[in-house]
């Protein structure tokens, strides 16, 4: 998407205007404009000059933010320039003019008011060149309004240059409304002199009632109060992007030559090497080569507590080094860096529209000709109903000036800006602001199993000793321990790894082995301290010793909560269970229960066996659990669930990427560094499964606080402007002065900003206040699907597979076959459970499963 700085709006009519022009250009395929940002994002092939010169044809101006083609040094070298260019885009500099234009229009403002009103209506003294001297008392109202249309010329510029193009905004609105008071003012002064000349001392009077130079002055200053309160606001919503710009880095310590040097941060290109000290923010996003510290990652993450690093760890631009001096090399630099894509993204979801927005653009389109259609109207009514000139200009001109196209235009794009922006501040980016809009409507979540509602790592989690196999009272637990590690110390295995990480951390000491051997799918074999050990899963180890009823039975108890029983023999003896498994999340029950009070229902896909799937699935609280899927099937899993709601898929981005592209809302949890996740529609910087509810949260947040805006900006726009013409005037005598319908326009813009800035108080963990979604219209019943075909099932008995990864092993070698639809496998009970959609035959089937050094001992 290539972005645009455009200048000259003034509302919601504008943008539409310069969104309507773009999108007829030759070879644009989409375009939006945001009237908040003042930006505009273009995608098609349309060139910088057409984009251009389309949108200066409809009265604005235009200006590429950045060239879409520089190499990788371009890159680097103008990160920095671009980020302040970036940063000097969203510098407030209206609220400081329109200040200025305020405090000058006040001074002559004030003074008449004085004359106009405080003399005509309340008999303040006034000099006595002025007594009698109606005419004078004219004159000087009308220098007076003068000077304020000049300060006040924008509006003028602005509003006649868009009603010549043929796109009149609210500026035209504004000016339209003070130039006929002040035209019609005039009108009555030139008649006043005329009645002077003549000595009708009454029309000279009568006539000093039809001044509506006050009313001039008084609509342009009113409005410079809102646009004011306006931009101020405006300015407001963009901190979260202003903050984020702030965090980069400027300069770097660079090693070249072996000497260190202080450069700026655009000059460090990748494979540099840079240090950095205690309390120094890290400049580009690298990897730790030599040292150890704590990191602070709050600023890209949200999370305070500060994460180890050791060399072989990544670490990223603008995080702050807290404890100790470590070497680093540069990996990524400039806007590559995962600072600069955060910004960038979230700078991109600004300039993208959410489909809710449409409904305002479309009433934007047509609000303000509508709108000075009905204040012609509205003139012309009541002087056919008998009302004198200056009573139907007046009701004409409260219609222009109350209509507020700045409130519809605003409703959206606000809201937008800050809930992204507080998002981002938490570690959760929304890519677009459909994303954002779509997320709280959400009906189903599908949770990947490893490394979303699990860590990921395997770990051990419980160790059963045979405390008849060791003597003494001693830590039989960690003596058991102390041989398990000794004989997996050798072995690639992940579950020797999860028990080598154990030892480690509980400081067990680890012995040599000798004639190490790994029987493949079955288990190790070992000399320790003149022992023959024995590792592996049950059908192993009980080849070689007795294995008593309860450990037995404890077995199958572990395979029933999910976890991988590993036994353990010495000789001819038994000597412990240590059970190993993938172990839940602290948060994800937790997130899982906020979802389900939210009224979503989240499903679990694992490729794991039903047994082990349920166990933790049961420990989670998912509503359902979907076993034996490898990552190439969650696409078919999704594709059925979208059938009956919304679905949000929840995965890593990697493996899960068609899952998260089918699904209607994309979630990539864990990201870390990797925030562009091309599949994700949404990416969550930390990897905890909480911030899924948080996100949905967020976005309810957000679209609760677009429908209070639009139901304002409409609310207000359908009450003011019936009352502004004078419609309750014959039943309840209500009729509208000018200078309060220009009062309730400045305020209106300036509530629905207000409104918006509300969203930085949501408390995105908070669940007190979750309530379930409204049922989608659409009903979508849980029906199986009628026209899949009844399929064939064998069941294979196979030997050799210990844990979770060999089942992975057969599954995926069994569903590569062509004639095989789906393969339910499972280690504890040794099956595999083929659903086939054609004809195979069984030596097929046993000569694929054997391949992978497993043994087929039937096929039923």
């Amino acid at each position: 998407m290539k972005q645009y700085t455009v200048t000259g709006m003034s509302c919601a009519a504008c943008s539409a205007r310069v969104e309507k022009a773009v999108s007829k250009v030759d070879g644009v395929t989409s375009c939006s404009v945001s009237l908040l940002t003042n930006s505009m994002g273009v995608e098609g092939s349309a060139t910088d000059a057409q984009i251009v010169e389309a949108v200066e044809q409809a009265g604005y101006g235009a200006s590429p933010k950045g060239t879409a083609t520089e190499s990788e040094n371009d890159k680097a070298n103008n990160s920095l320039e671009q980020l302040k260019a970036a940063q000097d885009a969203l510098v407030d500099r209206e609220t400081p003019k329109l200040r200025n234009r305020l405090i000058a229009s006040l001074i002559f403002l004030v003074v008449l008011m004085y004359f106009s009103m405080g003399h005509m209506m309340w008999g303040w003294p006034l000099p006595e060149f002025f007594n009698g001297n109606h005419v004078a008392m004219g004159l000087l109202q009308l220098l007076l309004t003068v000077a304020v249309m000049v300060i006040n010329q924008k509006f003028f510029i602005s509003g006649f240059k868009g009603l010549i193009h043929g796109a009149p905004n609210m500026d035209t609105l504004v000016a339209l409304g003070s130039a006929a008071s002040f035209g019609y003012s005039v009108y009555a002064l030139f008649a006043m002199t005329a009645a002077q000349v003549n000595g009708d001392m009454d029309a000279v009077m009568s006539y000093m009632h039809e001044f509506y130079f006050e009313s001039a002055a008084m609509i342009l200053a009113l409005i410079t109060v809102g646009k004011m309160l306006e931009a101020h606001s405006k300015g407001k919503t963009t901190d979260a992007l202003k903050s984020l710009m702030q965090l980069a880095p400027k300069t770097a310590t660079v090693v070249r030559d072996g000497v260190e040097q202080e450069i700026s941060v655009n000059a460090v290109k990748k494979g540099d090497i840079f240090v950095v000290r205690p309390g120094e923010n890290i400049p580009v996003d690298g990897e730790i080569i030599d040292g150890t510290t704590a990191v602070n990652e709050s600023a890209l993450t949200g999370e305070s507590i500060p994460v180890d690093k050791q060399p072989k760890d990544a670490v990223s631009a603008a995080t702050v080094n807290q404890s100790g001096f470590i070497k680093c090399r540069a990996t990524r630099v400039g806007e590559d860096t995962t600072l600069s894509q955060i910004i960038q993204m979230v700078s991109d979801a600004a300039a993208t529209k959410a489909p809710i927005a449409k409904i305002a653009d479309r009433v934007s389109g047509v609000f303000v000709p509508a709108v000075i259609t009905i204040a012609v109207i509205t003139i012309i009514a009541w002087l056919i109903a008998g009302e004198t000139v200056g009573f139907a200009l007046a009701r004409g001109i409260s219609v222009l000036v109350i209509s507020c196209p700045c409130a519809l235009g605003l409703a959206t794009p606000v809201a937008i800006m800050v809930g992204n922006g507080k998002g981002a501040k938490s570690g959760i980016l929304f890519k677009t602001a459909a994303s954002l809009e779509a997320t709280g409507r959400t009906q189903i979540v599908a949770l990947d199993k490893t490394g979303t509602i699990t860590s990921g790592e395997p770990k051990v989690t419980d160790i059963v000793p045979d405390e008849t196999f060791f003597e003494g009272t001693g830590n039989n637990a960690g003596k058991l321990l102390a041989i398990a590690a000794s004989v997996e110390a050798k072995s690639e295995h992940p579950l020797a790894k999860a028990i080598m990480e154990r030892a480690k951390t509980d400081e067990i000491a680890v012995a040599e082995v000798t004639d190490f051997s790994a029987v493949v799918g079955n288990g190790l074999t070992a000399i320790l301290a003149g022992k023959m050990i024995k590792a592996g899963n049950l059908a192993f180890v009980s080849k070689f010793v007795k294995v008593s009823d309860d450990m037995r039975a404890k077995a199958v108890e572990f395979s029933k909560e999910g976890k991988t029983p590993l036994f353990f023999a010495a000789d001819d003896r038994l000597c412990g269970i240590i059970a190993v498994a993938d172990t839940i999340k602290e948060d994800s029950p937790e997130a899982v229960r906020q979802l389900k009070n939210m009224g979503i229902r989240v499903v679990m896909l694992t490729g794991d066996n039903e047994q082990t799937a349920n166990a933790i699935g049961k420990q989670a609280g998912v509503d359902e659990v979907i076993a034996g899927v490898l990552p190439d099937g969650k696409e078919a899993v999704i594709r059925k669930l979208k059938k009956q709601g919304r679905v949000a898929m929840v995965g890593d981005g990697i493996n899960d990427a068609p899952a998260l592209t089918r699904a209607d809302m994309g979630i990539a949890i864990g990201a870390g560094s990797d925030v562009a996740i091309d599949a994700a529609d949404v990416v969550l910087m930390k990897s905890r499964l909480i911030d899924v509810p948080a996100a949905v949260r967020l976005s309810r947040a957000t679209l609760t606080n677009i429908h209070e805006n639009l139901f304002w900006a409409f609310f207000y726009n359908v009450i003011g402007i019936p009352l502004a013409a004078g419609l309750w005037y014959p039943l309840l005598g209500w009729k509208l002065n000018p200078m309060f319908g220009a009062a309730a326009m400045s305020l209106s813009s300036f509530c629905v900003v207000t409104n918006a800035l509300r969203l930085n108080l949501c408390r995105v963990y908070d669940p007190k206040h979750d309530r379930k979604a409204k049922p989608d219209r659409k009903d979508k019943a849980d029906k199986p699907d009628e026209s899949e075909e009844k399929s064939m099932t064998k069941t294979m008995n196979i030997e050799g597979m210990m844990c979770c990864h060999c089942e992975a092993r057969v599954k995926k070698a069994l569903e590569a076959l062509d004639a095989v639809s789906e393969a339910a496998v499972s280690h504890e009970s040794g099956t595999a459970v083929v659903t086939l959609s054609s004809d195979i035959s069984d030596e097929k089937l046993k000569e694929t499963v054997e391949a992978e050094d497993y043994k087929v001992t039937s096929i039923q």
